[in-house]
């Protein structure tokens, strides 16, 4: 496995942000590894028989970065922020393109298909649980941010901190926050999906 630190990570982020394009294919074995790693995470928050392989979302993910245009990287910390946004959207959207189908969406009438279920045993589904950051964002939108980061980017309250230049002490605070904000926000946003 390649390993690289933080420092020279954020080294090649912005040569590459410069238009470095060797530094660029430097950093792709530690970039996909990391990516890797949170799509793994990702992944494994969705219910058995997903049809959304963990290699396809890296894939999918590294895609859409190399294609931002005048996008300086700031470090590391902030790849990974952006890379955890682009994922919870391939999420999200694959997600609403599975209720879409579920429910009827393309007009073509199939057989039942049991991998387009989502599962209730994984308790609030990924569309629920964006809906509710979406909500959250309009009156706290950092504490949106500190669970982007934390959640779905896996950053440790230090990185979170570092991203968002506020203390880890704000950063633990607008995370218990968060938490009891947007389960708040579920549980009154139930409603029955059959």
């Amino acid at each position: 496995m390649t390993t690289a630190s933080s420092h020279e990570i954020t080294q090649l982020l912005l040569a590459w942000s410069e238009g470095d394009l060797s530094a660029q294919e430097r950093l792709i074995p530690f970039v996909y590894q990391e990516l890797h790693r949170l799509a793994h995470r990702f992944m494994s928050k969705e219910r058995s028989g997903q049809t959304l392989q963990t290699t396809a979302l890296v894939n999918e993910a590294y895609l859409r970065l190399v294609k931002t245009e005048n996008l300086r990287w700031q470090d590391r910390a902030h790849f990974f922020a952006i890379s955890a946004e682009i994922m919870r959207r391939i999420l999200v959207d694959f997600a609403r393109s599975r209720r879409y189908l579920k429910r009827g969406g393309g007009a073509h009438k199939i057989s039942f298909d049991p991998s387009l279920v989502l599962s209730r045993e994984r308790g609030a589904d990924l569309v629920a649980l964006d809906d509710a950051l979406v909500a959250l964002s309009k009156t706290e939108p950092r504490k949106c941010r500190v669970v982007e980061l934390r959640f779905f980017g896996g950053l440790s309250v230090e990185e979170t901190a570092e991203v968002l230049k506020v203390s880890p002490d704000t950063v633990m605070r607008d995370w218990k926050l968060a938490k009891a904000l947007l389960l708040r926000e579920l549980r009154s946003g139930k409603k029955d999906v059959s």
